[in-house]
C-alpha cells in the first residue's frame, strides 16, 4: 500500500482530460498530493476558493498575536475545516503557519494591528465579538446558542484574553473542564467553539 497523500496523474491521454476549467491542466498531469477532500481533487486553486466562498459561514475568527502563538496555525485550519468566513490576526502580522497545514491557501486572513482596530472593524460590520476564555463572569459555551453572526475571539496562550480585548468583547463564554489543567490551548478552544456554532446553525456538509 502507498504511503502517498492523494492521487496520481488523470488516467487516459490528454485528449480525454477533463477541460472544465476548474481543473488545472499541471495537476492532470502530474497527480494532485495536495491535503483537500477528493471533491476538490485536480481543481486549480482559484476554482477551490470560489466554491468555498459560495459556502462560507457567517461566523468569523479571531486570534490576539503578541508573541507569535504556534497555535494561530491550528486557528486557522480549524476555520478552514469548519468553514469560517475570515481569519481575523490581532497584533502581530507574522505567525507560524506549520500549524496549517496549508490550509491558509484557502482561507481568508485579515490582519489588524492593535484589538482597537479589530474592535472597529467588528463594530463596522455589525458582528458581536464573543470572546472564548475560561475568565471569571463567562457563561458556560455548553450552556448557550452562539449567534448566527459573530466572531470568535480567542487570546493569546498563557495570558488568555487581554484586558482590551474583554473590554471590547459583547459576551464572554467559557469551555467546561474536567481534569486538573487550569486551561486548554487556544487551538483546541478554537476548534470546541467553531463546532458549537457548527452544531447550532450549519447544515450537513456536501457529499464527496
Amino acid at each position: 500500500m502507498s504511503d502517498e497523500v492523494g492521487v496520481g496523474p488523470w488516467p487516459g491521454e490528454p485528449d480525454q482530460w477533463p477541460t472544465d476549467q476548474r481543473y488545472d491542466p499541471d495537476l492532470l498531469a502530474h497527480g494532485d498530493r495536495r491535503n483537500v477532500v477528493d471533491r476538490y481533487r485536480y481543481w486549480t486553486r482559484e476554482a477551490v476558493i470560489a466554491d468555498l466562498d459560495a459556502r462560507r459561514h457567517d461566523f468569523h475568527v479571531a486570534i490576539e498575536n503578541w508573541q507569535h502563538d504556534f497555535n494561530i496555525g491550528t486557528v486557522v485550519r480549524n476555520a478552514n475545516a469548519f468553514l469560517a468566513r475570515e481569519v481575523h490576526i490581532v497584533g502581530l502580522r507574522r505567525w507560524n503557519r506549520r500549524g496549517a497545514m496549508v490550509t491558509d491557501r484557502y482561507q481568508h486572513i485579515r490582519h489588524h494591528p492593535t484589538i482597537e482596530d479589530f474592535v472597529a472593524w467588528a463594530k463596522a460590520e455589525e458582528l458581536p465579538v464573543i470572546g472564548i476564555d475560561n475568565l471569571p463572569g463567562s457563561r458556560p459555551l455548553e450552556t448557550v446558542t452562539l449567534p448566527r453572526r459573530c466572531v470568535l475571539l480567542f487570546g493569546q496562550e498563557g495570558p488568555g484574553l487581554s484586558e482590551p480585548a474583554r473590554a471590547g468583547c459583547a459576551q464572554l463564554f467559557s469551555i467546561a473542564q474536567y481534569g486538573s489543567t487550569r486551561s486548554i490551548n487556544a487551538g483546541v478552544a478554537s476548534g470546541i467553539a467553531m463546532h458549537a456554532w457548527i452544531t447550532a446553525h450549519a447544515e450537513s456538509p456536501p457529499d464527496e
